[in-house]
C-alpha cells in the first residue's frame, strides 16, 4: 500500500512539475510566437482604389470586393472576425488637408454622441493628411482611419471582431497606418524660420 502511495505521490507531483513547465517556461515564447506571426505584416494592393496597404496577417484571410471598396478578413465559424474595410469616394474640394471644421467634429463626436471609449488622433500616413479614430460599435472596437488626397478620401475601418482586442488593435493600427494612396505626393510643407 504504502508503495503504490509512492508511485501515486511522484507522478502527481511530476505532472504538477510538467505543469509548471509548460505555464512558466514553454506558453509564453508560444504566445509571443503567435503575437509575432499575427502582427506579421502582408502587403495588399489594388489598383482600382488606388492604395497600397501592409494588413496583419491576423486579419488578412478572404478579400472580398465591392463597388468602390474592399473588405480583408478571416472568417470564423463562431463570433465575428477580424476585418479590414476599405473604400473611397471622390474629394469634391480637391483640398490636400481636412479642414479645421470637419476635424473639429470628428475630435468632438466622442463626447456630443457619447461614443464609449472613443478616441481622436490627427496625423499623417504616408505623408498624406488623416485621422485616426478609435471607438467601441456594439461592444467591439473599431479603428478608422480616413486618408485624403486632392482626387479622393480613402477611409479603412478596420474591426478586432471577438478575437483579442489588445493584439487585433495593436495589428489594426500597424495595418491602417501603412495606408498608401496613389496620386501626386502633397507639397512639402515649408516651416518658418525665424532669425537670431
Amino acid at each position: 500500500m504504502q508503495l503504490i502511495f509512492a508511485v501515486g505521490v511522484v507522478v502527481i507531483g511530476g505532472g504538477f512539475l510538467a505543469g509548471e513547465y509548460f505555464l512558466v517556461k514553454w506558453y509564453p515564447r508560444y504566445q509571443q510566437q503567435v503575437n509575432e506571426q499575427t502582427l506579421k505584416l502582408l502587403p495588399y494592393r489594388n489598383d482600382a482604389l488606388g492604395i497600397q496597404v501592409q494588413v496583419a496577417a491576423g486579419i488578412y484571410g478572404r478579400v472580398e470586393s465591392f463597388p468602390g471598396g474592399v473588405r480583408i478578413f478571416r472568417p470564423r465559424l463562431l463570433g465575428d472576425g477580424p476585418s479590414l474595410t476599405v473604400t473611397s469616394q471622390p474629394n469634391p474640394d480637391r483640398a490636400p488637408a481636412f479642414s479645421p471644421q470637419v476635424l473639429a467634429v470628428w475630435q468632438t463626436d466622442g463626447v456630443q454622441k457619447g461614443i464609449p471609449r472613443y478616441g481622436f488622433e490627427h496625423t499623417a500616413i504616408m505623408n498624406r493628411d488623416a485621422v485616426l479614430i478609435w471607438q467601441s460599435k456594439d461592444r467591439i472596437m473599431v479603428l478608422t482611419a480616413r486618408v485624403i488626397a486632392p482626387d479622393r478620401i480613402v477611409e479603412a475601418d478596420c474591426s478586432v471582431g471577438s478575437e483579442n482586442e489588445v493584439l487585433f488593435m495593436t495589428g489594426c493600427d500597424e495595418s491602417v497606418r501603412t495606408l498608401k494612396v496613389a496620386g501626386p505626393e502633397p507639397p512639402a510643407s515649408v516651416e518658418e524660420v525665424t532669425g537670431p
